[in-house]
């Protein structure tokens, strides 16, 4: 089934009218019927799908069993469902309120910002709107007429007629007037802070809760320009983009679309009769009623007369991601383009000791800080990439285990999500790294791709046909056994590659065999100086590492092995002993198709591009 015809949610507020049963046929038995969400995913408001094999189910139950390709590719930076529509009678004067953006909304009220348009589909002679304010005023005027009952004196009244259009942006005090009927397309959220309410009260005979501090916190004090066009659509942002549609019945009685794979589209029908058609599907429509395509859907055709509103969602402007390598002693925060390049990085402590809902909260706050440096709003970003050692399920962005940062079960897509409002993925950091190399750095050139990072401990990565490849939850060739009852890992066996690779390794063999505290530089330049003790330790160190090399090369066949971590800093002093060990060990030696090894490019930089490149 393509086309869902919908079924609303019913919100009986105090100075709605009954319009919307009464000319647009809503299924509804009060004597108040302020708003009908016809579109909406919204706990607060499901719409309910009303006809074939869906009937009865939610709007997001549909797209639970269907999966998120059914709202599009440029839905995929959405945490949840983008979009809420709306039908609004106003019979009396809507209370002067404010809605807040995607941060503070989410850090103050755990859901999204509102940013919304109106359709004005009616209106009364002496109809009129609230639109901002006249001149530019201060915080303090702003807080004292609240006191007073003087706001209204300083607010833009804007006369209205039907057809008319007004875009508010998060931060815009604005409020519909009585007689008016209005079609609302808007963020998914359902948070306003009301600051004047003509001292009504509530069914409960009390007057209405204002939220005067929270206003004040979000409101934007300066008039609004209303020159902005969005031509050739009736409103155009990176929330929703919508389109008028406009059938005569004579002239123009028919339309023909497409609702590619980049997303949805929502048909409501503000005026009009006759039949929408999908797939060899046909639907009768009438006033009133409201559709949902699912991405992907093909060519459709509207006939009949009607006046409608399509909306769709567009492609980010100018997206930047937010790449976040999470490490044992330090965690690395960098802001990433669409060309891959980092704008700008920063860092701070992980602190393992600490709970991890507090290292998150920081690294998420640490973030925020970040994006406001650059003057980027939270609005353009489109997602979080989150780089973690340790055994992580993708799926549901949980780590499972993790001793170097001594996690276990931690919900870290979940708890981020509270911080940062968009779609957050998250994945092994050695993977992160290597998919960081493969997009932007040694490996752009390669398909497979397998890294070893060599620091603290032996992380590992790998890229197989372009993608991360995990298994059941990562690879962890850190901790193969070369050695049998070797050497004792922070894994618990013994043995491992780890246990031989690392850089603790290397400073544990150098102390061994000279009594003194080194760093692996000062071991490679006490070898390289001529110290037998240390060019013994090397010469161990590099051979262990090699046996591992070998293995995963004749596992896994890739293009290219590269080398990252501090201890990569050495270059050919590792490299060249290592192709010769790839070249004696690895099955069918010079006759077969050995891989590259080279040592990674973006140092540093890897993880966090990796990270971000999981959006």
């Amino acid at each position: 089934m393509s086309i869902l015809k919908l079924k609303p949610s019913c919100k009986d507020y105090l100075w709605g009218g009954h319009r919307l049963v009464e000319e647009y046929g809503k299924d509804y038995e009060g004597d108040v019927l302020a708003e009908t969400w016809e579109l909406s995913c919204h706990p607060d408001g499901p719409s309910v799908i009303d006809n074939g094999e869906y009937a009865g189910k939610t709007l997001q139950q549909y797209i639970e069993e269907k999966g998120k390709e059914v709202l599009g590719t440029h839905c995929r930076r959405f945490r949840d469902f983008p979009i809420l529509t709306k039908f609004i009678d106003a019979k009396d004067n809507l209370s002067i309120q404010v809605h807040p953006d995607n941060r503070y909304a989410l850090k103050n009220e755990g859901q999204y910002g509102k940013t919304e348009m109106w359709y004005v589909m009616d209106a009364g002679k002496e109809a009129f709107l609230y639109y901002g304010f006249k001149t530019e005023i201060s915080k303090e005027e702003f807080s004292r007429r609240i006191r007073e009952d003087t706001l209204l004196e300083v607010l833009n009244a804007v006369p209205v007629q039907k057809g008319d259009v007004l875009f508010i942006e998060s931060g815009t005090i604005h409020a519909i007037g009585k007689d008016i009927l209005i079609a609302e397309i808007q963020q998914n959220s359902n948070v306003t802070y009301r600051v004047y309410d003509y001292g009504r009260v509530g069914k409960d005979g009390k007057k209405r809760d204002l939220h005067i501090e929270k206003a004040l916190a979000v409101t934007s004090r300066v008039p609004i320009v209303r020159d902005k066009s969005s031509y050739p659509h009736v409103a155009d942002c990176d929330y929703f983009t919508v389109d008028k549609l406009n059938l005569d019945g004579n002239v123009m009685k028919k339309m023909e679309g497409t609702v590619s794979e980049a997303s949805f589209a929502s048909i409501l029908m503000l005026d009009g009769s006759g039949t929408i058609s999908s797939q060899g599907e046909t639907v009768e429509y009438r006033k009133g009623d409201s559709f949902f395509l699912s991405a992907g859907s093909g060519a459709y055709q509207i006939e009949g007369s009607c006046d409608a509103l399509i909306t769709t969602i567009r492609e980010k402007a100018a997206p930047v991601r937010i790449g976040i390598d999470i490490g044992g002693t330090e965690t690395k925060i960098g802001l990433v383009d669409i060309h891959q390049k980092l704008i700008t990085q920063t860092s701070l402590p992980t602190g393992p000791e600490r709970p991890a809902e507090e290292i998150i909260r920081e690294i998420g706050e640490k973030a925020l800080v970040l994006l406001d440096s650059q003057g980027i709003a939270m609005d353009q970003c489109v997602g979080v990439g989150i780089g973690v050692p340790g055994t992580v399920v993708r799926k549901t962005g949980m780590v499972r285990y993790s001793n170097n940062i001594r996690w276990e079960n931690v919900p870290l897509a979940k708890e981020m999500g509270k911080y940062l409002p968009v779609p957050v993925q998250v994945a092994n950091d050695a993977d992160c790294a290597a998919l960081g190399e493969a997009c932007a750095g040694a490996g752009k050139e390669c398909q497979d791709v397998v890294m070893l990072t060599l620091g603290t401990g032996v992380g590992s990565g790998m890229i197989l046909d372009g993608e991360i490849y995990e298994g059941k939850g990562g690879s962890e060739f850190g901790h193969m056994v070369i050695i049998e009852n070797g050497e004792p890992c922070t894994c618990g066996r013994k043995g491992c590659l780890e246990a031989y690779a690392s850089a603790t390794a290397l400073k544990r063999d150098a102390k061994r065999a000279s009594g003194i505290e080194r760093t692996p530089e000062e071991i490679f330049r006490a070898a390289a100086e001529g110290d037998a003790q240390m060019q013994e330790v090397v010469e161990v160190y590099i051979r262990r590492l090699g046996i591992g090399i070998v293995n995963i090369v004749n596992i896994f066949r890739p293009q290219l092995v590269l080398l990252g971590g501090g201890i990569s800093g050495q270059g050919e002093t590792l490299l060249a002993p290592l192709r010769e060990m790839m070249s004696e060990g690895c099955f069918g030696g010079e006759k077969g198709e050995l891989p590259e090894i080279e040592i990674a490019a973006l140092g540093n930089e890897a993880g966090m591009i990796g990270a971000a490149s999981l959006i």
